[in-house]
């Protein structure tokens, strides 16, 4: 089940971009408005491999830069470490 979004989450979306693209391999991101999907590069950059904008799994759109799992259907999206380093702090909850 998605996770409920805050007022700040969402008011931050409409600032920098509703949704996001990103490199699996190196982790080059791009943030991205509604409507945007179709200007988006198929090729990430900094080293060519295809970019991620939605989960392979159900097609949902990735809401977030620190993304590893969908938010929608829990499959994995990239490893959860980039240079040795976790993407996401372990929840506090």
């Amino acid at each position: 089940m998605p996770r409920k979004r805050t007022w700040l989450q969402e008011e931050r979306r409409k600032t920098l971009g509703d949704w996001v693209a990103f490199c699996p391999a190196c982790g080059h991101a791009q943030r991205y408005f509604e409507g945007g999907e179709a200007a988006l590069p198929s090729a990430c950059p900094a080293c060519a491999t295809a970019y991620l904008s939605r989960c392979p799994a159900c097609d949902a759109r990735i809401p977030s830069v620190f993304s590893v799992e969908c938010e929608e259907c829990g499959a994995a999206l990239r490893e959860p470490t980039r240079f040795g380093v976790p993407i996401r702090r372990a929840s506090r909850r």
